[in-house]
């Protein structure tokens, strides 16, 4: 069954296009995120001034049993005694409970009020003369119950007229018969706690008010206490979180301004900074970045100088083979012209060469890098490669002597392109070797590297030249070999090969201080 067009075009869509969608700090900058995750634990704790609002309605929920407790208690000590009797309970518990106590007839009547018999025990607070300290406690207050949505609390006001009839509690205490608690809220945001308790049975009634500074004062101190805290280790949790998204934003800018001007090409030698005085993973970044810049500029390079070294190579076979061409018609001796063709087809053969090895080595690389490597016996490879080169006399009478040492010399690679590294060592030491001399090749493996040496018996190779020889299209051939059967990229091939395996190849004398040169490949024991 065919797919609909949208579902096609969705799968046909490259990966690298199909991106996730950022999370909701996805949309922050780093500096930012650092902040939020640093200051949303402590948003979080700042909650508890909301716990505490939550607390102090326990705690007005307790004084209002203790107080219709107090009420009840008070107003059974008052029934049945003579009126000083009373006035003296009166003075006596408001001032040891620090409250104001009224007693009212069966008439409404005010009958005694220990502040007018006696000193008041206590005052409510003038906020006129309040300091900032209180100011801010009390908008502190306002403003959680503002979050909270607390419930409005009746404000406390002294009615003009001193009758029960002007206090709800007093008159619902006369009716039902039962004691009767309210709570009021003075200016300065301190609660008022007042208890009606009938007196006797003839009608009289008591009120009591308290003002419960205590509960707002351990509130406030509680409250003020945790927003200090909170707001000191918010402030130095932003500084942290500054100081750390500095550490971090900015080197992190300098490498991505850098990798742009990298990546536009503006400036050819950008330096990446490689922040060597840090040893974290930023300064680990850093260098990485800066590693892989240097790399990439030196692949550039190699890149243009590869090009410029095959137009070069090329454009030397393609003018001879032109000027064979344009020479041939106007040439009439048999001779002649079956020499020119025979130039014209040496110098085709030798393009065809050129192009190969080209090829080949432009791909050695990227084939490398997607290559599964396997174990390999580095001794039953060479004793093969010797064996089919043999059979296919491409040895040119020269014998070859395999040598073993050490232990099992076994590798990890790709066999295919370690043949063509095999394969170009022994034709190198061929060209170069006299018929009657023989070509050693020695196998070591130590443990940790495998060493294939491949010595011949010809002219050697001297020591400020040895690097050299592993240029591409460096080739010094010997005088009897015809010229152009070589392209000067062979020994370039096998060493990127090597290399591209973790190891080595390199052009070294003799041991035995005879006449003649020896390549040495090194590879990683497996």
């Amino acid at each position: 069954m065919a797919e609909t067009g949208s579902v096609a075009s969705f799968r046909s869509r490259p990966a690298a296009l199909v991106r996730e969608r950022p999370g909701v700090l996805g949309r922050f900058s780093l500096a930012a995120r650092i902040l939020i995750v640093n200051i949303l634990p402590l948003a979080l704790l700042s909650g508890g001034l909301f716990y505490l609002d939550t607390y102090r309605t326990q705690l007005i929920n307790e004084r209002f049993k203790l107080a219709r407790i107090e009420a009840q208690i008070t107003a059974e000590a008052l029934t049945g005694v003579t009126r000083e009797r009373q006035e003296a309970l009166l003075v006596q518990i408001g001032r040891e409970q620090r409250m104001r106590m009224r007693m009212f007839d069966a008439e409404g009547q005010l009958w005694a009020d220990n502040f007018a018999l006696d000193e008041p025990p206590f005052a409510f607070d003038d906020i006129s003369d309040d300091t900032v300290e209180q100011q801010w406690a009390r908008w502190l207050d306002r403003t959680v119950d503002a979050i909270v949505s607390a419930e409005p609390v009746t404000d406390y006001i002294e009615p003009e007229a001193q009758t029960a009839d002007a206090w709800p509690e007093l008159v619902t205490a006369r009716e039902e018969g039962l004691s009767q608690v309210r709570l009021y809220d003075w200016r300065d945001g301190t609660p008022v706690i007042t208890a009606a308790a009938p007196v006797g049975l003839n009608g009289a009634t008591l009120l009591t008010v308290r003002n419960a500074v205590d509960i707002t004062e351990s509130v406030r101190q509680a409250r003020t206490a945790l927003v200090s805290a909170v707001l000191l280790v918010l402030g130095a949790s932003a500084l942290l979180s500054l100081y750390l998204a500095r550490t971090i934003v900015s080197p992190l800018q300098l490498l991505a301004a850098a990798a742009q001007k990298v990546r536009q090409g503006r400036e050819r030698d950008v330096e990446v900074p490689r922040l060597p005085e840090r040893s974290d993973e930023i300064g680990q970044l850093a260098r990485s970045v800066s590693d892989m810049t240097m790399a990439l500029r030196h692949r550039i390079d190699a890149v243009d100088s590869f090009a410029a070294d095959v137009a070069h190579e090329i454009k030397n076979p393609l003018a001879s083979l032109r000027s064979a061409v344009e020479s041939l018609p106007m040439v009439k001796d048999p001779d002649t012209r079956r020499e020119l063709e025979q130039i014209a087809a040496h110098d085709v053969r030798r393009i065809d060469r050129l192009v190969t090895e080209i090829s080949d080595a432009s791909r050695i690389d990227a084939e490398m890098s997607r290559a599964t490597r396997e174990r390999i016996d580095m001794a039953d490879l060479v004793r093969a490669i010797i064996g089919s080169r043999e059979y296919r006399a491409e040895n040119e009478g020269h014998r070859i002597e395999l040598e073993t040492r050490g232990f099992a010399a076994h590798i990890s690679g790709v066999a295919v392109r370690l043949e063509r590294v095999i394969e170009n060592l022994l034709d190198n030491a061929v060209s170069f070797s006299p018929i009657d001399a023989a070509i050693e090749v020695a196998i070591d493996n130590d443990g940790e590297c495998v060493s294939l040496t491949v010595c011949d018996h010809g002219p050697g190779i001297p020591e400020e030249s040895r690097e050299k020889v592993f240029q591409r299209f460096h080739s010094v051939r010997p005088d009897a070999e015809d010229f152009g059967n070589h392209s000067g990229l062979g020994l370039a091939i096998a060493r990127a090969i090597a290399e591209a395996h973790d190891g080595s190849l390199t052009a070294e004398g003799r041991p035995d201080g005879e006449p003649g040169a020896c390549l040495r490949l090194r590879l990683p024991s497996a």
